[in-house]
């Protein structure tokens, strides 16, 4: 057996419409084609992968359920995501992966998951 790659995230939310949103607003992913689930959601695609699953609730996720701390997605263009970040007034922390040559933007999304964009060998400069 041998693991291909990843495939996707699942997040609960009460706020399906504004996590939509914000998803395709900041980070560029769009909703698309989703199964006839008995349920609300959205799928978000980054081309032709759905790599966020939005499952819609009634009320916000239980604190003492079991979490994920973070999901990352690799990019390029750095400063450009920089830039979009600061127009939109979204906090992000920079970490410099010393040693691997990765930036990491560190956000959260409207609901409080942390979310980390990778920049490989690319610098903040």
């Amino acid at each position: 057996m041998k693991m291909q790659s990843f495939d996707h995230v699942n997040v609960r939310t009460a706020n399906l419409e504004g996590m939509v949103d914000w998803y395709n607003d900041v980070l560029g992913l769009v909703s698309g084609r989703r199964p006839n689930f008995p349920f609300g959601g959205a799928w978000m695609y980054l081309d032709d992968l759905a790599i966020l699953h939005l499952v819609e609730e009634a009320e916000a996720p239980s604190n003492s359920d079991p979490q994920i701390e973070h999901f990352a997605i690799r990019a390029t263009g750095l400063a450009e995501f920089l830039q979009h970040l600061e127009a939109r007034d979204i906090d992000a922390k920079l970490i410099e992966i010393e040693g691997f040559g990765i930036t990491q933007v560190n956000i959260f999304d409207p609901d409080g998951n942390h979310i980390h964009i990778d920049f490989h060998n690319e610098t903040a400069g």
